[in-house]
């Protein structure tokens, strides 16, 4: 993905004028659809990501409705939405930015289906340093992953707030969320912008904080989604009964974890791995159930076009490439 950081600088002032999407609670699923008269297979890639619990709990249900469900666990959003563009998955959870990277690259067979959580982010700074404006990340070493779902939300923020991008140092971390963690505890960086349950960590252990005068879930052009459920177009046709089962199971036990937040902590341990007291502190500041919209993801699009991460302007192509009809049948609308 061609990116061109230094044009944050000329672009600071990116006039993005549309509203910002409200979060809002978890939609109650319809009554359960009728098995399928013969079993059909889904392979579905995911990430152990606490916004994505759901995922775990639908399998028993999925096959008493006739869907044999492949789980396929990858480290990033990105792995994921290559495998789905190769043709190895027929869904997968990927970044919010992801429909629009697809079709930039030229992808047609793609199609997002629904977002799946919000939560307000800040950069986690590290215990001794100041990080009480934006100001004060000038000259400060940042620990990003570039082309991530909150480094699009990050860079998104710096543009409508007018920090060149080039004020700080940004250290390129590979892997997963444990790297920057480790980065943070041995001082090789001030902060980091990264992702649950790797953002509460450090502020449990000690040696981190919340930095709250930065929070970066709130551009206009990205906004707060954590994640969108992308199929690919074959699967979303040739397999329609068996997605839209698994859109209407995943809805129904997202409808749970929302409801009885022990659950969710307990279903977020269990997913991502971590110790009970750290899943349940992470599991506090997600709000389950989708804040993304076609409308949101023509501006990222547009925004991320003007400032060269994505190849070209595909807003136009977003209203094809994306079908509410499966949340609309699991809701029973």
């Amino acid at each position: 993905m061609r990116r061109r950081v230094l044009a944050f600088i000329a672009v600071a002032a990116l006039a993005i004028t549309s509203p910002l999407v409200a979060a809002a609670p978890a939609a109650a699923a319809g009554p359960e659809p009728k098995p399928l008269a013969a079993p059909v297979k889904l392979t579905v890639g995911y990430q152990k990501v606490g916004h994505l619990a759901p995922m775990l709990m639908i399998g028993d249900t999925l096959k008493r409705l006739g869907v044999e469900l492949e789980l396929v666990e990858f480290a990033r959003y990105a792995d994921a939405r290559t495998a789905l563009l190769a043709g190895s998955l027929d869904v997968a959870s990927v970044g919010p930015a992801d429909l629009a990277i697809s079709l930039a690259q030229g992808s047609t067979d793609v199609v997002g289906l629904m977002g799946v959580g919000s939560s307000p982010k800040y950069v986690i700074g590290r215990k001794g340093v100041t990080l009480d404006s934006w100001n004060d990340l000038k000259g400060k070493k940042i620990a990003i992953a570039p082309g991530s779902a909150v480094w699009f939300q990050f860079a998104a923020t710096l543009v409508e707030k007018g920090v060149p991008y080039t004020s700080f140092q940004a250290v390129n971390i590979q892997g997963g969320g444990a790297n920057f963690d480790q980065a943070l505890k041995k001082g090789e960086v001030d902060g980091i912008v990264t992702w649950e349950p790797f953002e509460s960590i450090p502020v449990m252990e000690g040696y981190g904080f919340f930095a709250k005068n930065l929070e970066y879930s709130s551009s206009k052009a990205v906004g707060a989604e954590l994640g969108m459920i992308m199929a690919s177009k074959t699967a979303a046709t040739k397999k329609r009964d068996a997605v839209e089962r698994f859109v209407w199971a995943y809805l129904a036990a997202q409808e749970q974890l929302k409801k009885d937040p022990a659950k969710f902590a307990e279903a977020y341990a269990k997913l991502s791995g971590m110790q009970p007291d750290i899943a349940a502190k992470a599991s506090r500041i997600i709000t389950l159930g989708e804040v993304i919209s076609p409308d949101q993801i023509k501006r990222q699009a547009k925004a991320f076009a003007d400032l060269g991460v994505i190849q070209k302007d595909v807003s136009g192509q977003i209203d094809g490439a994306w079908d509410a009809t499966f949340v609309s049948k699991a809701l029973g609308k």
